[in-house]
């Protein structure tokens, strides 16, 4: 640290620095630190001392001990002949051979050093000190998730079955199903993360006004018109993309009229209420061109077109029916079992494609009345029941959506994957989790990526490996919401299925040495800033590509732990790969407990040594906590 950057006040001349003190000069030097470290360190000094305070020379100790990482100096003296300083050339040099940064490192060289070069003499130098260095290292320009993904930069002016988008189920609850609390921080937090797809679950409630639950429990009533409004604040802080509102609708055609009203009056010129262009819809419109808008997923009478007419006229009280099958709603199991299929259906079907169905309770199909008011809210997402692949290929239109429960879902990627990728090339698909979730449990969503499921539903009020998941992909495209598939799951003629990817196989080759820790959180059972830290590398993707491996354990060292491990890994479809970094405590032989996270696109990954930002259970940036690891990949 030079001596004359941040001249001690002083109080720290005299030599009686404290703590606190010790903590805010830390902040002045803008690196971030972890209370609990310094805190150790700093006791480590003073007990030594037999005194409360220090001086500023042991301050300096304790920053050098915290900051001054050996990893870091080592490759700083591998570029700096002096070891003093690094010139722009020898940073040029450091930034093309070991970062694999392609733009021109020249001017790349001179922004790092006015940027993060603390010492006023050597920026006007063109020079890098270790100080500056270390700030680079610890810096997002150092991080290992791409910085061009960062923001927007996929194609949106592809049809919206063309995207995967992020879809939370049951959004109104922000704990378990049958008796926690509904909540409108629920659609606020999914909204800030760049949730595209929100559940309503709307229920007939008292004086005529509509009410959000999770029917026949006991969880608490939120009424809809203050689930519009949230929506209307937060639709857009996040993205610009167009909301899908998936309405769950139990309501009376009286009460589903006022959910009409409420939709115009609150959200106005955001709703979509007629097409873009032509009204006879052949293909979907691409995000782009529904920007700002938010659509009404729900059941619908008749055409689009007869619906835009209508609008024209008042259509106050009257009502339009849609055939359902009896007592079973879109979120019950009951419909898990098999197919739902027709005669002429069930004779056509290829017996080696579905195994056949278990023996299953007659179905009756019933008559339910919409609010011819509400259904003609309904443009490009319309809920059409999901019969089989065969049916919806002769029948559905582009603009009819199917909600399939993950049992059945999961049965057909298993047994009927290629027509399952054909059938989402084409159609919106939702896939919620099965009823019997009752702690709002998740699934796995990468089984239904792989086969293009557009909106793969999860709890996001529960974290866990899958939430993790659902944040990872979605940090992509600018976290937008909305992630375009690859070519292989919008070709219709695709051949492509998770199980057997043949010639859409391009392979990749990547090898990840895991160099060390830095102010990882100290464990829970820990009295000192200690753990026993190790580290779990996986690969999420197709069958073929599922791989974990894990590191060896670094003892009671929280503060630095260093590995110096290499793994590698071979992944036949980058396209739908994530890559998943947990440390964890190990606590005894057979019991670890979770201390950190990251997860991101495998393509998101940078080469060159990088810093892996940590995450908590709930997501939240665990600064400074980080490994430092060093990627490289063919």
């Amino acid at each position: 640290m030079e001596e004359n950057r941040y001249p001690p006040p002083n109080e720290f001349r005299t030599g009686k620095i404290d703590l606190d003190s010790t903590m805010k000069l830390l902040e002045t030097l803008q690196l971030p630190f972890n209370f609990t470290h310094v805190k150790h360190v700093f006791k480590k000094t003073v007990d030594k001392r037999k005194t409360h305070l220090i001086t500023i020379e042991d301050f300096r100790a304790i920053y050098r001990a915290i900051v001054h990482r050996a990893e870091f100096q080592e490759l700083f003296r591998a570029y700096s002949p002096t070891s003093k300083f690094l010139a722009d050339t020898e940073l040029i040099e450091f930034l093309r051979k070991e970062q694999h940064e392609t733009e021109t490192c020249e001017t790349l060289a001179l922004e790092m050093i006015l940027k993060h070069e603390p010492i006023e003499e050597v920026r006007k130098r063109r020079q890098m000190s270790f100080e500056g260095f270390i700030r680079y290292m610890n810096s997002e320009d150092c991080s290992i998730f791409k910085s061009e993904h960062r923001t927007v930069y996929q194609d949106m002016n592809q049809p919206l079955c063309d995207y995967y988008i992020s879809s939370s189920h049951n959004t109104y609850l922000i704990s378990d199903q049958l008796i926690g609390p509904s909540d409108l921080w629920g659609y606020v937090s999914a909204l800030l993360k760049g949730c595209r797809c929100l559940e309503i679950d709307c229920w007939d409630g008292s004086n005529n006004e509509p009410v959000v639950y999770h029917g026949h429990t006991l969880t608490s009533k939120i009424q809809f018109s203050s689930v519009i409004r949230v929506i209307d604040k937060y639709a857009f802080v996040a993205s610009d993309y167009p909301v899908v509102l998936s309405l769950e609708n139990h309501c009376s055609p009286e009460q589903q009229e006022v959910m009409a009203e409420h939709l115009e009056t609150i959200l106005g010129d955001k709703l979509l209420t007629s097409t873009i262009g032509d009204t006879n819809v052949t293909q979907l419109p691409s995000p782009e061109a529904l920007k700002f808008k938010i659509l009404i997923k729900n059941k619908k009478v008749g055409t689009i077109e007869e619906g835009m007419l209508r609008r024209e006229f008042d259509s106050h009280g009257e009502t339009g029916e849609v055939s359902d099958v009896e007592n079973i709603s879109d979120e019950d199991e009951i419909d898990e079992k098999a197919p739902l299929l027709s005669k002429n259906d069930s004779t056509k079907r290829k017996s080696e494609q579905n195994p056949p169905a278990p023996p299953r309770k007659k179905v009756k199909m019933k008559k339910i009345k919409i609010a011819l008011a509400l259904s003609d809210l309904v443009i490009y997402t319309k809920s059409q029941k999901f019969v089989s692949f065969e049916h919806s290929l002769e029948n559905q239109k582009c603009y009819e959506n199917n909600s399939i429960g993950e049992t059945k879902a999961h049965k057909f990627v298993k047994h009927s994957a290629k027509d399952f990728i054909s059938h989402t090339s084409r159609f919106i698909t939702r896939i919620y989790p099965k009823g019997t979730r009752a702690t709002s449990s998740n699934y796995n969503p990468q089984e239904f990526w792989n086969v293009g499921c557009q909106m793969v539903a999860l709890n996001f009020q529960t974290p866990g490996v899958q939430m993790e998941l659902q944040n990872g992909k979605f940090l992509d495209n600018g976290g937008c919401g909305y992630i375009l598939k690859p070519e292989f799951l919008r070709d219709q003629d695709s051949t492509f299925t998770p199980q057997n990817v043949g010639r859409y196989s391009k392979p990749m080759s990547l090898s990840i040495r895991l160099i060390s820790g830095h102010q990882l959180p100290p464990s829970n059972l820990s009295k000192t800033n200690k753990a026993d830290p190790l580290v779990h590398i996986e690969i999420y993707g197709v069958p073929e590509d599922q791989a974990k491996k894990k590191s060896s354990v670094v003892k009671s060292n929280a503060l630095s732990p260093r590995w110096d491990e290499t793994f590698s890994f071979t992944v036949q479809v980058p396209e739908l790969a994530l890559i998943r970094f947990c440390v964890e405590d190990e606590i005894s032989l057979v019991a670890n407990e979770f201390l950190g996270q990251y997860t991101l696109p495998l393509l998101s990954l940078r080469k060159g040594y990088r810093t892996v930002p940590l995450l908590s259970k709930d997501g939240d940036n665990l600064k400074p906590a980080s490994l430092f690891v060093h990627i490289w990949y063919y």
